[in-house]
Parts: structure tokens; C-alpha cells; sequence
């Protein structure tokens, strides 16, 4: 027996965790929908709004992505749109679009130790870093290879701050970029304020990536149908970008 609390299939009826879905169709927003499959409850108005910023943050980053890369050369193929859109999905790990799930991990660990240990912020970002810093590990969602201030991070903390729900994680991560600064700049990324924002939210570490595939995804989709629409097939991007570097052409 397959067991499942979260949708109800019988004929002619569709329940999702006790909602019928044609109560919830044009009646609540589609990320609100999201934090109910996840959550098991409607969000409030407030949790609502987070939670589709959330999503808007992850929506798109260019052609720069290794998601984006995939999804538009597999395109170019001329497989159709579910394929190539799979492909820049399947591209996602611990290194593209990881960051948000580790950041959590740890933001969350560190705060349970804080509270336990009646640390101040400051002291605990210390203990943190020192901790990371030793053992030869980066403190994930900080830094960036392009933006030196991350905007859409202001954005996220600046609305955490005005729907009430900066907490002790925000904090701490605010906590670690004034440690950071005092050694080296390096600002809290989309992925490191999506992960104290979460985090603050009550979602448990485990669900990074699920923000930021929710989002990339309609990304992908863009960047698919563009290519699809307006570019050539078989793209010619592996041959100008490569450099052969073996073994000079030799006899057998």
C-alpha cells in the first residue's frame, strides 16, 4: 500500500492536503500553493509573500549558469522542450545551485549551538568561521564570481525585515559577512539569503534546492523556447570554445 498525505485521487475529486484543488485554482497563488504541499497549511499573508520573492530570486541568471549552458545546447539539438529543459534541471548539484542547502545546513546547526550556549551572534559567527577556517572549508553562500554586492540578497533582507521575519538565522549570517569584512569582503549571495531566509521560515535544510529549481525552472524554460525559436540547430559552441590539447597527429 502506497501511503501519502499530501493529494487525495478519486474520480471527478482532487484533494490536496484537505484542499479541493478547484477551491485553490484562481484563488491562491501558486507559491502559496507550494509552501502547502510542503508545510501541510496555507501560509499567512505574510509568509506568502517571502516565499514568492524567494522563488523570483531564483528565477534566472543569464546565459552565465551551467544549468542555462546545458539546457540550451541540448536544445539546440532540436529534442523537444520537456528534454532540454530536464537537461539544465539534471545540471543542478552541490556546486550549481548546492549552496542554499549547505548554507541552511550549517546556519541551522550554528543557531541550535548558539541558543544552547547563550552565544552572542558575533561570538558565534567567530566560532564558525574559525571552525571552517581550520578544517580548509568556505562558509558556502558568500562571495560571488560576479556581483561584489548581490541584489537581489538586499532585496530579500530588506522584505524579511519588513513582513517581521528576520530571525536568529539572518542574523547570524549578517553576523558572519561583519566577520568577514573585518578579513576579507565577502557578501551574503542569493543563495546564502535564501538560506537564513528559509531557515528563519522553518524549512529544514533539506529543501535548498528545492527554492531555487522552483524558480530556475521557469528560467529554463525561457531559455529553451529562445532557443528553439530564434537560433540555429547545432549550435557551433563546443567547437569555438575548444582547445585541443593532446597528443600531435601521429602514424599507427
Amino acid at each position: 500500500m502506497w501511503k501519502t498525505k499530501i493529494t487525495k485521487v478519486e474520480p471527478d475529486k482532487i484533494v490536496t492536503r484537505g484542499y479541493r484543488q478547484q477551491d485553490l485554482i484562481g484563488n491562491v497563488p501558486f507559491a502559496s500553493v507550494f509552501f502547502l504541499l510542503i508545510k501541510g497549511k496555507l501560509p499567512d499573508e505574510k509568509e506568502s509573500k517571502m516565499i514568492d520573492a524567494l522563488i523570483t530570486a531564483s528565477i534566472d541568471h543569464g546565459v552565465t549558469p551551467p544549468s542555462t549552458h546545458a539546457s540550451r545546447v541540448v536544445a539546440s539539438a532540436g529534442v523537444p522542450l520537456p528534454t532540454a529543459v530536464g537537461a539544465g534541471i539534471l545540471a543542478v548539484g552541490d556546486i550549481h545551485g548546492g549552496a542554499i542547502e549547505d548554507s541552511a545546513r550549517i546556519l541551522q546547526k550554528w543557531v541550535k549551538l548558539m541558543r544552547e550556549n547563550k552565544w552572542t551572534y558575533q561570538e558565534t559567527a567567530k566560532r564558525l568561521l574559525t571552525k571552517l577556517q581550520n578544517e580548509g572549508k568556505r562558509m558556502p553562500g558568500f562571495g560571488h564570481r560576479i556581483h561584489k554586492n548581490d541584489p537581489r540578497t538586499k532585496r530579500l533582507y530588506e522584505l524579511a525585515d519588513e513582513l517581521g521575519i528576520t530571525g536568529d538565522h539572518i542574523k547570524l549570517s549578517t553576523a558572519a559577512k561583519e566577520e568577514f569584512a573585518a578579513k576579507k569582503a565577502l557578501p551574503i549571495n542569493v543563495d546564502g539569503a535564501i538560506a537564513a531566509v528559509i531557515s528563519d521560515m522553518g524549512f529544514q535544510w533539506e529543501l535548498g534546492k528545492a527554492f531555487f529549481l522552483l524558480g530556475r525552472c521557469a528560467g529554463l524554460i525561457a531559455h529553451v523556447y529562445e532557443e528553439m525559436t530564434t537560433q540555429k540547430p547545432m549550435r557551433q559552441i563546443c567547437i569555438q570554445e575548444t582547445e585541443y590539447e593532446g597528443p600531435q597527429e601521429r602514424g599507427l
